[in-house]
């Protein structure tokens, strides 16, 4: 985004200069062109019939390949307040600082001032489901999304991961026989294979530029997840968030960063990592990754020649936490694992990845060298917790944006299950005028009992424009219902 509350990436003292990308970005569409991989879930866009096949670019043009795609790219446009306590962790690129500026808040206020913001997306299926930056929407209070044909949305964030900096937005009103892209296989990807990437660099809208893959799995030192693919297709600030494509008009990564300075350098997260956080993202909000509770270093040649091992990859345990997952399940200091049920593990970060992917309390093969003897362990997972300097997961209330936009309010899942809590109103919204203060439980929306956030969300975004909807509601420190009559923007 090109605002102030931009970049963990920037802000975490990176060995090199990186920055996140930070604008509005471009548009692609096209339908799916091979099986996908087989990390995809049921969440994985069907093809829609108004998408028009994609042509593998012929006498050297790309042109088919981009009037194919372009479509189901997306600019994002964000309202959000920079928490006062991130200021000083920003590191911004020169050039780059708010137009705005950031003025001193009184004591005690925890936000700072509305500023605006834009980045990009994409859209991967017809109903209206997007992928974008985590970065780009983080402390938003209005996401609004606008399609390569001029038309416009509000969306409401349905989860976002800090950690892979992954984001995923459902737009609310819109049709549901929207142009979008499918997700291809990133594994498939080699050095060298030619890629497109669509955007808005710099404010100019559906700028199209290629290259290829320079690199596979690089590790950014970004967070603990790194595992980029890096491109030398011109991509600058305002393709944040936006597609990088194959040849088949597939989503392979989503653009993320650059090196500040360079030229010809950037890095875009794999589809494969998207295609294994979408489910949770979608249904849960956040991604809690498993843990095993253990400190792990790479396995050197020199490493395994002092221990007499015959082999010079894996993943070396260099201490436990006491009570932890590890520790309970019998793994010791000085094992070399090797294996995490069938991930083949090579050094200390693809143990970080393997694990983090899997889920809390599940049950895993672990597989070690102890003294050079295998041994295989059965684990329970732990719930990995956020470490020093790292963003804590955000729960389903930060990531519920309930027709905040058009009616003013965020909602989140009560605790006892009885409804949809009001958590934040504002000031002059239509909530507000409506009484419908902090606190508020909602038991029913319209004609529709509601007992989620999500569901409370879905029938507040099918209000007609203009409407009047009716509301029952239970107010704050109350056990008795009452109606309230909520006016819905035109």
């Amino acid at each position: 985004m090109s605002s102030p509350f931009s970049s963990r990436f920037a802000a975490r003292g990176v060995l090199f200069p990186l920055m996140l990308l930070a604008a509005a970005c471009a548009q692609a569409i096209g339908s799916p062109a091979s099986p996908p991989p087989p990390s995809q879930t049921a969440t994985t866009p069907q093809e829609s019939p108004a998408l028009p096949a994609v042509t593998v670019p012929t006498a050297g043009s790309l042109a088919p390949l981009v009037e194919a795609v372009k479509g189901a790219v997306v600019n994002v446009e964000v309202q959000a307040r920079e928490p006062v306590a991130a200021r000083g962790r920003l590191r911004l690129p020169p050039g780059w600082g708010s137009p705005f500026g950031m003025p001193d808040m009184p004591e005690g206020d925890a936000r700072g001032p509305v500023q605006q913001g834009l980045g990009s997306g994409f859209l991967i299926d017809a109903q209206g489901l997007v992928l974008t930056n985590n970065h780009v929407v983080e402390n938003a209070e209005r996401v609004r999304v606008k399609l390569d044909d001029g038309r416009a949305f509000d969306a409401q964030v349905l989860g976002r991961d800090p950690l892979t900096d992954v984001a995923v937005l459902q737009l609310e009103g819109a049709p549901k026989n929207l142009p979008f892209v499918a997700l291809g296989d990133s594994d498939a990807m080699r050095v060298g294979d030619f890629v497109l990437a669509i955007g808005n660099p710099f404010g100019l809208a559906s700028s199209v530029s290629s290259g290829i893959v320079s690199a596979r799995a690089r590790d950014i030192h970004a967070g603990p997840y790194d595992e980029f693919l890096q491109t030398d297709a011109a991509i600058n600030p305002g393709n944040s968030g936006g597609p990088l494509f194959n040849l088949k008009g597939e989503v392979i990564g989503m653009n993320t960063a650059i090196v500040r300075e360079a030229t010809g350098i950037g890095f875009a997260v794999p589809s494969n990592l998207i295609h294994s956080l979408l489910p949770r993202l979608e249904k849960e909000g956040s991604v809690r990754r498993g843990w095993l509770g253990l400190a792990a270093q790479d396995l050197t040649p020199d490493l395994a020649r002092a221990l007499n091992l015959d082999i010079d990859k894996g993943a070396l345990i260099a201490g436990l936490n006491p009570g932890g997952p590890g520790a309970q399940a019998g793994l010791q200091d000085n094992d070399i694992i090797t294996r995490v049920d069938g991930t083949p593990i090579v050094s200390a970060g693809s143990l970080t990845r393997a694990v983090g992917l899997m889920r809390p309390d599940s049950q895993v093969a672990v597989h070690v060298l102890r003294e050079g003897n295998p041994l295989e362990l059965k684990v329970t997972l732990g719930t990995r917790p956020a470490q020093p300097g790292e963003p804590a997961v955000p729960t389903r209330e930060e990531n519920s944006a309930a027709a905040k936009g058009r009616l003013g309010m965020r909602l989140a899942d009560d605790p006892a299950g009885q409804g949809a809590r009001v958590v934040q109103v504002e000031p002059g919204s239509p909530a507000e005028r409506a009484e419908l203060p902090a606190g508020t439980l909602l038991l029913q929306v319209g004609g529709q009992k509601v007992s989620t956030a999500r569901e409370a969300a879905e029938a507040l975004r099918s209000a007609k424009p203009g409407s009047v909807l009716l509301l029952r509601i239970q107010p704050p420190g109350s056990a008795v219902s009452l109606l309230r009559a909520l006016p819905v923007p035109s």
